[in-house]
């Protein structure tokens, strides 16, 4: 590899990483500071409307898409990992509607979510380790 090819690859290497970092901080200031987010976000707190569910939707959309593509790519390995990191998610998500609204239909939707996800990364994981060598 070059030399310039190998400060490209470095520099979308530590971008890459800086932007999950950020968005992770996000995340994690949603969770703790969820009125100050909120607000910085761009909704507004005395009469949020739909925002809040239209954010979820896109982020579900592009997360959606993003597993589309990494298996039409055969990125198992990628597979894998975004699947065992929606399975933590989904038991979040099981956890926030327990709290909630207690709607066992809610909370079992994403239960189960998390279990198919968790076996599903599995199986992805296994792939990946057959297509590995």
């Amino acid at each position: 590899m070059s030399q310039k090819a190998n400060r490209h690859t470095k520099l979308v290497f530590w971008l890459a990483v800086a932007t999950g970092l950020v968005l992770s901080i996000i995340g994690l200031r949603f969770l703790l500071q969820p009125e100050s987010a909120a607000n910085f976000f761009g909704i507004d707190r005395r009469s949020p409307g739909f925002a809040p569910h239209a954010a979820i939707a896109l982020r579900d959309l592009w997360l959606g898409l993003l597993l589309i593509a990494l298996a039409v790519l055969r990125d198992w390995r990628a597979v894998a990992l975004w699947l065992g990191l929606a399975t933590l998610v989904c038991f979040g998500d099981a956890a926030i509607a327990a709290v909630s609204s207690g709607r066992a239909v809610s909370i079992a939707f994403h239960g189960g979510s998390g279990l198919f996800c968790g076996i599903l990364a599995t199986l992805a994981w296994r792939l990946s380790r057959t297509h590995a060598g």
